[in-house]
C-alpha cells in the first residue's frame, strides 16, 4: 500500500456532541490498525491535547495525545518561532494558555508582543477595551482561528472566534492574522509532524470553508464529509470542491473507496 496519512477534523467527522458518528470508532482505529498516521485537527482552542484525548477515548477511540492538534498548539509554535520567549495578553482558555506556556510564552497586562484572541465562554468587555487600547500602541492581533460561530449540540450554536477577532479588527482598524484552518500555517505544520509529502497527506473534514480549502490549498487529498457544517445543496455556493464525498466516515469502511483514496488500483473480479 503506497505511503499516506490523514488529517481528521472531529466535530460533524468523527462524533457530534458526546456520540460518535456510526462507523467512526471503527474506521479510526482500523488505522491504527494498518499503521497508517493520522492527527486530529481542531480549531477549538479551549482544551489541551490532554482533554481532547480523554474525551475520544471514552468514545472508544485509541489514540494518544499525540494524536491531536489544536490551532492552539500551532498558534504557540507558531509566535515561538517569530519571537522567543515573547509575552501576550490573552482572551481565551486553558488550552491555549497551557500551549503558550509551553512555548516560553509570558501572559502578560501591560505593553504585551501579541494579543491572541482564541474562544472563550465569559468574555468581559473589559478584557475586550483593554485588548483594543494594546492593539492601538503597537501589540499584534492574532486569532487562533476565525470560525464566526461554533456548534454547541442539538442545533445550536455560540458565538466563535471570529466574531470576536471582526469585532477587534473593526475597533482598532488592525487586521489579524489567523493560524488556525484554514491558514496554511497551520496545515503546513500537522503534514510536518506526520513526515508527509503533500501527495502523502488526505484530509478528511465537514467544512467547506476551512477543511477543504485550507487542505485542497496545500494540494493535499480532500475528502468532505456530510455529517457535520456543509450539506450537499451547498456546494455549489464554492468555486471549488473536493476530490471525494461522502454521506459519512462510515463509507470510507468500504475497502474498495478506502483503496481509491489511498491511491491504488482497485481490482474488479469477474465472475462466470
Amino acid at each position: 500500500m503506497k505511503k499516506k496519512g490523514f488529517l481528521i477534523d472531529m466535530d460533524g467527522v468523527i462524533y457530534k456532541g458526546s456520540e460518535p458518528i456510526p462507523g467512526a470508532v471503527e474506521f479510526i482505529n482500523g488505522l491504527r490498525d494498518r499503521g497508517l498516521p493520522f492527527l486530529f485537527l481542531t480549531n477549538n482552542s479551549q482544551r489541551t491535547s490532554r482533554d481532547v484525548c480523554y474525551k475520544l477515548n471514552k468514545m472508544g477511540f485509541r489514540v494518544n495525545d499525540e494524536d491531536i492538534f489544536t490551532c492552539a498548539m500551532a498558534t504557540a509554535r507558531y509566535l515561538a518561532s517569530k519571537k522567543e520567549n515573547g509575552t501576550a495578553y490573552v482572551i481565551g482558555e486553558g488550552g491555549l494558555l497551557t500551549e503558550l506556556h509551553n512555548a516560553g510564552y509570558s501572559i502578560v497586562d501591560d505593553q504585551p508582543d501579541y494579543v491572541i484572541i482564541g474562544e472563550g465562554r465569559t468574555i468581559m468587555l473589559e478584557s475586550v477595551d483593554k485588548a483594543i487600547n494594546m492593539i492601538m500602541k503597537g501589540a499584534k492581533l492574532i486569532a487562533t482561528n476565525l470560525d464566526p460561530n461554533c456548534p454547541i449540540g442539538d442545533g445550536k450554536y455560540r458565538a466563535g472566534c471570529g466574531a470576536l477577532v471582526a469585532m477587534l479588527e473593526s475597533a482598532s482598524g488592525i487586521k489579524a492574522f489567523s493560524v488556525g484552518k484554514p491558514s496554511p500555517v497551520m496545515m503546513r505544520m500537522a503534514r510536518k509532524t506526520l513526515q508527509l509529502a503533500t501527495d502523502e497527506t488526505v484530509m478528511i473534514g465537514d467544512t467547506m470553508g476551512t477543511d477543504i480549502l485550507g487542505a485542497g490549498s496545500m494540494g493535499f487529498t480532500t475528502i468532505l464529509t456530510l455529517t457535520g457544517v456543509t450539506h450537499e445543496s451547498d456546494l455549489a455556493n464554492f468555486g471549488y470542491s473536493p476530490d471525494f464525498i461522502i454521506k459519512s466516515i462510515k463509507d470510507l469502511l468500504n475497502e474498495e473507496l478506502f483503496m481509491r483514496v489511498m491511491g491504488e488500483p482497485v481490482i474488479m473480479e469477474t465472475t462466470y
